[in-house]
Order: structure tokens, then sequence, then C-alpha cells
């Protein structure tokens, strides 16, 4: 609210006490609004785009959605022999099998480092000259690569501008007539941004307001973080100055009177507009400013997760000893597309180990997979119970006090477009964070982690800011109406701000002027 100096209205018969807020109050909140209500109405209305049109990106879904069915005839090579042409003493940290370049190849993982060697031959893929990245590029939109306009791209733009594309420069840029862009990195030869027009025009709108995502700001990291800080810990203060002061002026008896009627609020026009809406959508400006500030981690402590100790080791205890990759020579990967059937369009193949033990897990999509042990018949999941005594075992000295089976989603397990996978293995611990775990039978990974301080994080951000309620969630597009009305609230608040921001401002200068006349 941004009630200016404090007019009383006129034709006053009834007795009022001194309801005149404290001087201080109102000046910060004046001045403070009118810095504001500017980017308080950037931020609701871009709220509203948000909700359906995020900022463009690549996902592991849109990687599978495009990715190629393996070709088992294509793989000549076992994971071990591949390696070896490497010449590397120690296991790999991750082992994948996957197309690339219309050839089976494997990529290995080894600490910070990472090769790729092609399954048919075992010849490593180190460089990626312009015209494999266009072939890439033209594949993953289906045109034909002498239509697409090639730029190289060595600095940030406003589609390449976070922090993960650092270590993928130099970027090439394919840009289509339809508006469709890809940028594919030189470092790995992947495509690791895709746009189209829609997408952008969505993200101007949207996401790139919201966040304050401009290029010449965002790229400085560090003072982009902090000025979204300071903007969103400043707004909660001006829209807490703003419910002080109209509940401080507002009358629940009626004590004051306007043109003849009772009236519980002093003020007409604007004013007495943009108290109501502060008293009913103050609160929510203030806990969505709050909230939206935690995303950007200024208290550490609040948002953090589960120790990495703890972690690691329930992790560690899953994955279990690195597999020797001449384990898999049992069972080659060829022989497991094979097995996995013609109903299973394999595109990905990871080499795993759960519990000291080797499997292939094979996927086709995202939350279809498939575990193909080394010997026997494959399967939808690991044992449930044999993961529950790995956790228990991982975990001591602390204990497992909960177990249980999540079949939908709930409070702290949940998601708006359905891709955290379900069902999942619940476990508590009773150590001193009371860490909680979601365990996806599928993969034997933990896809979601809390601890006492993230919990409070879960509400306060989360919650709070995205209204992530699982009743909500459950009953769409419930969430999108009740969003949608708290956002028109906000902007309906936001414009009443702007139009007293202007008659303060127009006020000021009109005074400048009369005391300075040209």
């Amino acid at each position: 609210m941004l009630p200016g100096r404090f007019h009383i209205v006129s034709n006053w018969d009834v007795p009022r006490p001194n309801i005149r807020p404290n001087k201080y109050l109102i000046f910060f909140h004046r001045w403070l609004g009118v810095g504001f209500c500017l980017l308080f109405l950037l931020w609701f209305a871009s709220g509203a785009i948000l909700m359906y049109w995020d900022y463009p990106s690549v996902s592991a879904a849109d990687r599978l959605k495009r990715e190629p069915a393996l070709d088992g005839s294509k793989i000549l090579l076992s994971p071990a022999r591949a390696y070896d042409r490497l010449k590397i003493s120690e296991p790999p940290d991750q082992v994948s099998l996957g197309t690339f370049d219309g050839r089976p190849a494997y990529t290995f993982v080894l600490g910070g480092d990472q090769w790729m060697l092609y399954a048919d031959d075992g010849q490593e893929q180190s460089e990626f000259p312009p015209e494999m990245t266009l072939r890439a590029a033209a594949a993953w939109t289906g045109q034909p690569s002498a239509k697409a306009k090639v730029e190289e791209n060595s600095e940030e733009d406003q589609w390449t501008v976070a922090e993960e594309f650092r270590d993928l420069r130099p970027l090439r840029k394919y840009s289509w007539p339809d508006g469709e862009q890809v940028y594919v990195s030189t470092v790995t030869g992947d495509v690791v941004q895709y746009s189209t027009r829609s997408s952008r025009m969505g993200a101007f709108f949207g996401a790139i307001p919201h966040w304050l995502y401009f290029t010449p700001l965002r790229k400085h990291g560090q003072q982009w973080s902090r000025l979204v800080i300071w903007a969103s810990g400043f707004g909660t203060v001006t829209a807490i100055l703003g419910i002080v002061i109209g509940v401080w002026v507002y009358s629940p008896s009626r004590r004051f009177r306007d043109g003849g009627m009772l009236s519980r609020i002093p003020y007409t026009g604007q004013k007495r507009w943009h108290m109501i809406l502060g008293l009913i959508f103050g609160p929510l400006a203030c806990t969505w400013v709050f909230s939206g500030m935690l995303s950007m981690d200024p208290f550490p402590r609040l948002q953090s997760g589960n120790s990495d100790r703890t972690e690691a080791r329930l992790m560690g205890g899953l994955r279990g000893d690195p597999i020797p990759l001449t384990a898999f020579d049992a069972r080659l990967p060829s022989e497991v597309i094979q097995q996995a059937g013609s109903n299973f369009e394999v595109k990905e193949l990871e080499l795993i180990g759960v519990a000291g033990e080797p499997y292939y897990l094979a996927t086709a999509a995202p939350q279809q997979t498939l575990l193909i042990p080394l010997l026997g018949a494959p399967a939808a999941e690991f044992d449930r119970m044999k993961i529950i005594e790995v956790l228990r075992t991982a975990a001591r000295p602390a204990e497992l006090t909960q177990v249980r089976f999540v079949t939908e989603y709930e409070s702290y397990y949940l998601d708006r477009h359905n891709r955290l996978p379900l069902p999942v293995l619940f476990v508590r611990l009773n150590d001193a964070e009371q860490s909680t775990y979601y365990v996806d039978p599928k993969t034997a990974r933990i896809v979601r982690s809390y601890n006492d301080h993230s919990r409070w994080n879960r509400w306060l951000y989360h919650g709070l800011h995205s209204i992530d309620l699982p009743w909500l969630y459950k009953h769409r597009p419930a969430w999108d109406i009740v969003v949608l009305l708290l956002l028109i609230g906000g902007n309906s608040l936001c414009v009443t701000s702007l139009l007293l921001a202007w008659r303060v401002l127009s006020r000021k200068v009109a005074a400048i002027l009369e005391e300075h006349p040209s």
C-alpha cells in the first residue's frame, strides 16, 4: 500500500481516536513503494506467463524423445574392450551406451573427465567439426541442414547466459527460417540448448522478467544474485510496512464517515482501493516476494538438504563396490537389446552395480526403464526388500525408523508435471537431522531427500511461491484457478501502486518546476 500523505476524508461526524500511523512508516512505505511498484507488477504479471511457458532448455526427456533406438547389430565391442582403448588403469565411475551421429557410442566418465568411443570400431570421438555438429542440429529439428544459418557462439547470449554453458563453449548456433534455434557444444558434440519462436516469446514475457534474467545482468552471476536478493528483501519490507499501515488505520467499528456513510477506511479514490487490495493481497505480495528471495539461497543452512556424507553413504551402499567392466562380458549389449524385446525400444543402456551385482539399465523414455541382470530375466524394478536391507546397512549407526511405499504424490513428494517417478520407497532415519529419502525402485536411486532444515524450505519457498499444495495439484485446474486469481489480485494492487506513485512523483516534479522555473 502507498497512502502518501495521511489525508482525512471530509464530513467527519464521528469522534475518532488518534489513528495517524507513524510518519516514518508512511515515509518509507511511500518511497519504497514508488521504487518497487513497477517491479512488483513485473513479477506478478510475468508469474502468470511462467506458469505455462518455461525458459527454453534441453531436458533428459527431450534427448530421449529425439534419440534413435540402439541398433544391436552395430555394437561390435564390449564395454571392457572399448575402455581398454583409453589405456586408463582406474575403473570408470559411469558407463553408458547411446547413439551419436548415427553410430552406437560408449560414454565413460571418470572424475570430471568424459570420453566417447564408438561401439562399432572403438574409435574415440574427441573433436566435433562443423559438419558433424550441423548433422546433430538438423537431426534434432528434423529440418534440412542446407537451410540452417550458422553462427559461432563464444560469449553469452540470452539463451546461453547461465553458468552451465561455460564449460561447453564455444557453441555453434543453428537457426532455421521457421524460428527453431539449436546450440551444439563443440566440446561434447551434444545439443545443449533448443528454442522455438513461441518458446522464446514466452520466455521474454515470463521467465526473463520474472527472474531478472537479462543478459547484461545475468552474465555477472554474483552481481545478479545479489540484486535479486536485495530487491526481494526490500520488496518484502515494502509489503510489510503497507500491511502495518493498513491494519493501523483500519476501523472495524466504522468510526469514520464519508459522505454520510459510515466507513472503516479513511480514504477515497485510488487510496481507498489500494488499502482494500493491500489488506487482502498484501500478505500474498509479502510471502511471494520473500519466498522468491529464498530461491536465490540467501540462507544456505535453511535450504541445505541432507548432508553429503549421509546421502553418499546410502548411495554407496546401493551401488556397492565398482563392478569390473569385464563382468559385463557375460552378457553383451547386443544380447541385452535383443532380450529387451521388440516392444521395448532401447535408446540408452547404462551399466550399473547394485549391492555388488552388475545390471544393465535400459531406458526407452522417461520413467520407462527395464532392469536386465547378467543372469536371469529382465525385471521392471529391483527387489524392494533387498533395497531396504541395503539402506538399513548403509545407514548405520543411524537406524531406519519408518519405511513405506508411496504410490501417489504427497506433501513432500509431488510434481505438478508428473515427472517424478512413482511408486517410490520412503525411508526415515533417526539421525540428528531426521533425514528422509525417496528411492526409485526402478533405478535404485535417491530421487528426493529432506532433513529438518530443508523441510522448512519446502514450505517457505515451494509452498508459498508455487502454492504447490497436494490437494490443489490433485484437482487441477483448481490449482490454476486459485493461482491465477491470486495473481490478478496482486496485479490489481500493483496497478493502484503505480497510479499513486505517479501522483506522488508528478506532485514532486511540479513543485520543483515551480521553485525553479525555466
